[in-house]
Order: C-alpha cells, then structure tokens, then sequence
C-alpha cells in the first residue's frame, strides 16, 4: 500500500472512529489518542495541555508505549483499531 493510499485509510478511520456513538472505554480511547499523536506529530514530542495533571500522566504513558512506531506503523494500528471497535461493539458502520 502507497503512503497516500494509507494516508486515504487512516483519515477515513478518523471520520469512522468520530461517528461512533458509544462510550469507549479510557483505555482504549488512550489508545485511539496514542496512535493518532503518533501518526500526526511530526516531532515526536509530548505537550501537556489539559489543566488535570493525571490526564497528562495517562496519555503521555499511552504515548510512551507507542513511541517506537513510526508514523505508517501507528496509521495501520489506528485503523486496525477502529475495525476492532466496529466488530467488538458491533457497531453499523464500515470498516476501513
């Protein structure tokens, strides 16, 4: 698959996972939120922005976990994840 064929999928899996209409669990939102940060960010670094400090402690441990990936690495596990969703909590959409 081309970067741009997987750049098409990976954005496709964003307007998927953003219609979902269920409550996701922490964990497995910080997982979406992970591999999002690490398929967008192009300098690899971590800002804290949310004013509760054990928010930023969970998504700067789900960003570690997911740091050796590069950025097509985390584009497949993000649309793989969304697919898991889909089937898991058989939702009516498609998968990606």
């Amino acid at each position: 698959m081309s970067n741009e064929e997987l750049h098409k999928r990976f954005v496709k899996a964003f307007e998927v996972a953003n219609q979902m209409d269920i409550d996701i669990p922490i964990d497995l939102r910080l997982q979406y939120y992970a591999y999002y940060k690490q398929a967008t960010d192009d300098d690899g670094t971590y800002k804290p922005n949310d004013p509760i400090e054990i928010r930023n402690a969970f998504k700067m441990n789900a960003i570690l976990q997911v740091k050796n990936l590069s950025q097509d690495e985390a584009k497949l596990k993000y649309i793989e994840l969304v697919n898991q969703t889909i089937i898991k909590y058989n939702l009516k959409l498609n998968l990606v």
